[in-house]
């Protein structure tokens, strides 16, 4: 592709005399440039690429763009707007691919990667080449790998899209984080269907307050669209939580129709006469495509808001009423989210990504509907991260454990020891005694000794950490699974 391709798609920008260079690969990490790329700069949260042109240019780049004027010997296009430059330079040299496919998107502070894997699965299942991208991992036709961040940066998201679309994929289902909304990740991505789940306190640490972390949510709304269809495979669609307030900001920011799910307003699906057991859910549901009950081996209210989210969304897609409930019924556990560790002990261990009050506090109430014993937890707050959550997250712990171990979760550059102190006084403003909570900043010595507690018909939740398969201390990150602690520990106990 030629330079003077791309200048053509702004209208402000400067064109270089010898805009005729080709390039064969974009890069936006002066690392991985490779003979015959262009180079973006990109000025992000702790680097300017537009520190690295001469190393870019020494590794093969054959053409650079930037916003700010740089020294180089290869022709330079100049863009107001870097990152914005990047969205757009990555859908056209990857031919626009999320117009080819039907694209979902999940947004919200919980529940976006459950959500995803029961739309997928829902899909797949219909007989769909699916697509995920998410938390957890992305997959793309039999391949699955590991993912970085929830959202990938535009140009490696672009790239993604193409080869799922190479792939003859039908749909992706995207988790959508309030970082890359803010970031400009997502722009140029032709999103279909655009799932809210809740707004709950997390990210203040970037977006501050809980009114910035809201209206950024909401952009992802805004930019649905705003033209109609007479063609229903065009037509776009915000599947918004009728129980959580910011809803109703969503449902007037947005041009699509609205369509809501929820359990305690009324609703277009709505679920009803809930019951939980540690084995699974049941609700009865009432849709606008018809009503019926449904059974989940996935645990707690909360995931029936995410059955919910995903039911909307694929009765959207015409996928049959009885189809859904055949594809819920039948799946498994989402890994990392209420995940039982289970090597034959009497006690029940879940692990579960709750790292938010708001999921801290719905597992912890999902638990104590069905405990028969203690509830025994283990949790922790990342550094470097929002600090106003940790007391509020300790006070929560208190208020639904028996006994609560207060522990490391990715202390990142901080003082783990800090970090504890910070979490305490939400405990003692709970009224526990320091005789039913203990802080240990080993988080393997934390869950070895709730475990070494527990006895029969007690449930130990693990909570923070999920899926993940690390921990980073002092900056250094190291494997660290709690579902393989958790097994060792119960292991343990027979020796």
């Amino acid at each position: 592709m030629k330079l003077s391709e791309l200048a053509s798609l702004f209208a402000i920008s400067t064109n270089p005399s010898n805009s005729d260079v080709e390039f064969s690969g974009i890069q936006t990490d002066s690392r991985k440039v490779k003979q015959g790329d262009l180079f973006i700069c990109i000025i992000g949260l702790t680097t300017d690429g537009h520190r690295y042109v001469d190393k870019a240019i020494e590794l093969g780049a054959v053409a650079i763009a930037a916003e700010s004027r740089v020294e180089a010997t290869v022709p330079v296009l100049y863009v107001k707007d870097s990152r914005f430059a990047m969205a757009v330079i990555a859908n056209h040299f990857y031919r626009y691919p999320s117009q080819e496919m039907k694209l979902i998107g999940v947004t919200g502070t919980n529940g976006k990667t459950t959500t995803t894997f029961i739309i997928e699965q829902i899909l797949r299942e219909q007989g769909f080449q699916t697509g995920l991208m998410g938390t957890i991992q992305m997959k793309m036709g039999t391949e699955t790998l590991e993912t970085e961040n929830t959202t990938q940066e535009s140009l490696d998201l672009q790239h993604n899209l193409r080869k799922m679309r190479d792939l003859n994929t039908d749909y992706c289902v995207m988790e959508v984080s309030s970082h890359a909304i803010a970031m400009g990740r997502v722009k140029g991505c032709d999103f279909r269907t655009a799932i809210f789940t809740n707004l709950t306190q997390d990210h203040l640490d970037y977006h501050r307050t809980m009114e910035n972390y809201k209206e950024v949510k909401g952009l992802f709304f805004a930019r649905l669209g705003n033209k109609y269809s007479a063609d229903v495979s065009k037509r776009k669609y915000a599947v918004l939580n009728a129980d959580d307030p910011a809803s109703a900001h969503y449902a007037e920011m947005t041009s699509a129709e609205v369509v809501t799910y929820g359990i305690e307003n009324n609703a277009d699906v709505k679920a009803s006469d809930i019951q939980i057991t540690a084995l699974g859910t049941k609700f009865f549901l009432t849709s606008f495509c018809g009503n019926t009950e449904i059974s989940l081996q996935l645990i707690g209210k909360f995931n029936v808001y995410n059955a919910l989210g995903a039911i909307a969304a694929t009765l959207l897609e015409g996928v049959p009423l009885e189809q859904i409930k055949n594809s819920l019924e039948g799946m498994a556990i989402v890994p990392g989210r209420m995940e039982p560790v289970v090597e034959g002990q009497s006690f029940l261990v879940a692990v579960d990504y709750s790292h938010t009050p708001d999921g801290l506090e719905n597992a912890l109430t999902t638990i104590r509907e069905f405990a028969q014993g203690r509830v025994i937890t283990v949790f922790g707050c990342g550094g470097d991260r929002d600090k106003g959550k940790r007391p509020k997250m300790g006070k929560i712990a208190a208020e639904y454990s028996d006994y609560v171990y207060v522990t490391s979760d990715n202390p990142r550059t901080e003082n783990p020891e800090h970090i504890l102190l910070d979490i305490e006084p939400g405990v003692l403003e709970a009224g526990f005694s320091d005789h039913r909570y203990e802080m240990i900043v080993d988080r393997k010595a934390a869950i070895k000794k709730a475990i070494e507690m527990a006895s029969s018909n007690d449930v130990v939740l693990i909570a923070g950490k999920g899926h993940e398969t690390y921990q980073i201390i002092n900056g250094n990150k190291m494997h660290f699974d709690d579902r393989e602690e958790a097994r060792e520990a119960i292991r343990g106990l027979r020796k």
